[in-house]
């Protein structure tokens, strides 16, 4: 089948249709963009899917040195400390924005915004919309505003498979779609891909998030950072659907408790107890459980009578296992939910790749650390939109010249690599399990994306030989003295890799 050949004129090209992408689009307006999209503008994104909302110093007793203390706190000496100021800083401008752009925000009778608490937040700053439906409050907003502005060029039901990089410089998107692979000249490319959830078997996310954009950032030669941090939600629904119906921690922020089948609150001996961050809730969740204790969540109290008012969504999820919150415990385990690492930017999302620039959940700002704080993550994704945005357009649009990528098409399918993650790279993980999924891995990654982003992930997981935030080593379970990140290609990850798999001396030394 031929090849369609589009050239762009300099138009630049965001790869993803969540709110990282949606947000990058609007703000580069009135400069023409293309926006590509997998699936139609809002369907089976994680940012539709989003309950928590966006965290900003917004109340009285509030101010962003606070949510930055929080953020650096949470991110367990990882954090980039001046992004995170400026993230923070840019914070309430951030949701009055959204709201310009039609987000209809919770507000109080007197129309103040409403202020909800989450965990390892010092003071109530999460700002919601329909209560636990967010992210689907603000991706309406979003499409609405993209839909009506001219400059933005919608492109739905294409995946993009390969960047096509001539001396470390973009110059085009190969891309799939239902009448074959089209190629999109250009010389300025924005990865708004998402997370990894989909290469997990537990996972709160959708499951076509399958780290793609890592995949086509990493065949790019892009550097790559703190892939190794994966965080586990505490609360998801524990049943038979995939994927798992989330449990907001505003619940808890709302004073619901977790305990046993005895009804002990065996959380109540933790700093923070309920409260504590998501590492730390998750692996204590995780440990009761290993020792053959059930876990539920208790709403019967709190919030109690107002449960289906407040968090609509998540009671709707409860009634189709016939859970009644008012009444019942809800059973809960911890899931994976949201990947720190991503592609190493810079503080205005540009990649080590010319023409390169990522935002989002697939991008790693050094905002998070080792363990984001949570509502963190849409707050980066719409404060970074904008810097991206104002890179992006004071970049040239490159050379146009068509060096078109192989389209020969490499295997997607992630049910390969969810098992071997799973059992590798969950709440636990030890070297001997790391190296096992490396061996398993590494035939795999020459022709397979998921495959190749596990590979790497693992090979994070393997060097940081410490445990920190969401990073938990059994085999090294001390903190570092010295917080270091860890940054590679997938070039330099394949050579660890074969030396792992094939290297008698360093397996001896190991």
């Amino acid at each position: 089948m031929n090849m369609e050949i589009r050239n762009l004129d300099g138009r630049p090209v965001i790869v993803g249709g969540g709110i990282a992408g949606l947000m990058t689009a609007l703000h580069l307006a009135p400069e023409p963009a293309v926006l590509l999209s997998r699936m139609p503008l809002g369907a089976d994104a994680s940012s539709t899917w989003a309950q928590g909302g966006l965290a900003a110093s917004l109340g009285l007793d509030d101010e962003p040195l606070l949510h930055l203390a929080d953020t650096l706190a949470a991110g367990d000496g990882l954090c980039d400390a001046d992004v995170a100021r400026r993230v923070v800083q840019a914070a309430p401008a951030a949701i009055e924005e959204l709201a310009r752009l039609g987000v209809r925000f919770d507000r109080t009778p007197a129309g103040a915004l409403l202020l909800g608490l989450e965990a390892a937040h010092g003071r109530r700053r999460i700002v919601h919309a329909g209560g636990d439906g967010s992210g689907r409050e603000i991706m309406r907003a979003l499409v609405a505003a993209v839909r009506s502005t001219p400059s933005i060029t919608v492109i739905e039901g294409v995946e993009a498979r390969r960047l096509a990089v001539d001396d470390n410089t973009v110059v085009g998107v190969l891309a799939r779609c239902s009448v074959g692979p089209v190629f999109f000249v250009t010389g300025r490319v924005v990865l708004a891909t998402g997370g990894i959830g989909g290469l997990f078997l537990d996972t709160t996310n959708p499951l076509g998030n399958c780290g793609q954009g890592l995949g086509l950032a990493a065949r790019a030669g892009a550097v790559l950072a703190d892939l190794e941090f994966i965080q586990f939600h505490p609360t998801a629904l524990d049943g038979a659907d995939r994927p798992m119906p989330l449990i907001s921690e505003a619940v808890r922020g709302e004073g619901a408790t977790i305990v046993d089948e005895t009804g002990q609150r065996f959380l109540q001996g933790v700093q923070g107890a309920e409260l504590a961050p998501r590492d730390v809730v998750a692996r204590a969740i995780w440990k009761h459980l290993s020792n053959g204790h059930c876990v539920f969540l208790d709403t019967r109290e709190k919030p109690g009578p107002t449960f289906a008012r407040q968090f609509p969504t998540i009671a709707s999820a409860c009634r189709g296992a016939g859970i009644d919150p008012g009444h019942d415990l809800i059973p809960i385990r911890p899931a994976q939910h949201y990947h720190m690492g991503g592609v190493a930017v810079d503080g205005a999302g540009r990649t080590s790749v010319s023409g390169l620039w990522a935002c989002g959940e697939v991008a790693s700002t050094g905002l998070h650390g080792a363990n984001r704080l949570a509502s963190n993550s849409l707050t980066e994704a719409i404060v970074c939109a904008l810097w991206v945005a104002e890179s992006a357009a004071g970049s040239p649009g490159g050379r146009q010249k068509p060096a078109i990528a192989s389209d020969q098409d490499s295997p997607d399918d992630p049910m390969p690599v969810r098992a071997l993650l799973s059992g590798a790279l969950g709440l636990a993980r030890d070297g001997e399990g790391l190296k096992a999924a490396i061996r398993a891995l590494l035939p795999l990654a020459a022709t397979s994306d998921p495959a190749a982003v596990g590979l790497m992930i693992a090979i994070a997981a393997f060097l940081r030989q410490e445990s920190r935030g969401a990073h938990y080593r059994t085999d090294f379970p001390h903190r570092a003295a010295v917080a270091r990140r860890f940054e590679f290609t997938l070039k330099a990850a394949l050579a660890t890799a074969q030396e792992l798999a094939g290297s008698p001396a360093l397996e001896e030394a190991i």
